[in-house]
């Protein structure tokens, strides 16, 4: 009687395998959406020979789009209010921190130069211009 209990043990173990199926199509999932998703505002940037910028901290993003419509990280501000928004960051710890001004390549030089200038007024010291790598 007791031969038939011992083949009828139960096994004590976790079988993982669904749960790395799971975990690689979310991995795969991931891969595939994030760059969708760091679109931002659609500005048609100059193509120029430049080297890449060496950065401590994740820099602020100011966009021009074609229409001249002012964006901080995505966020559309008017012109008086970026210089705001750019002082009351730089009080609060952020003078250090590195604007980019993205633009598209259709608006005035004037108009980002007016920009620009904005940026610095707040107080920002640094401050780079993005651009697209040229053809050589």
């Amino acid at each position: 009687m007791e031969t038939g209990q011992d083949e009828r043990r139960l096994l004590a173990q976790i079988n993982v395998t669904p749960f790395v199926d799971v975990m690689l199509v979310l991995l795969i999932i991931f891969m595939v959406t994030t760059p969708m998703m760091q679109e931002g505002v659609d500005v048609s940037l100059p193509k120029v020979e430049s080297g890449a910028l060496k950065a401590d901290d994740e820099p602020l993003i100011v966009s021009i789009d074609k229409h001249r419509r002012i964006f901080l990280n995505d966020r559309p501000f008017r012109p008086e209010e970026l210089r705001a928004k750019l002082e009351a960051i730089r009080k609060s710890g952020g003078a250090e921190r590195m604007v980019l001004l993205r633009a598209d390549e259709s608006v005035p030089y004037g108009f980002i130069m007016s920009a620009m200038a904005d940026i610095r007024k707040a107080g920002i010291e640094r401050v780079g211009m993005v651009t697209e790598p040229g053809e050589r």
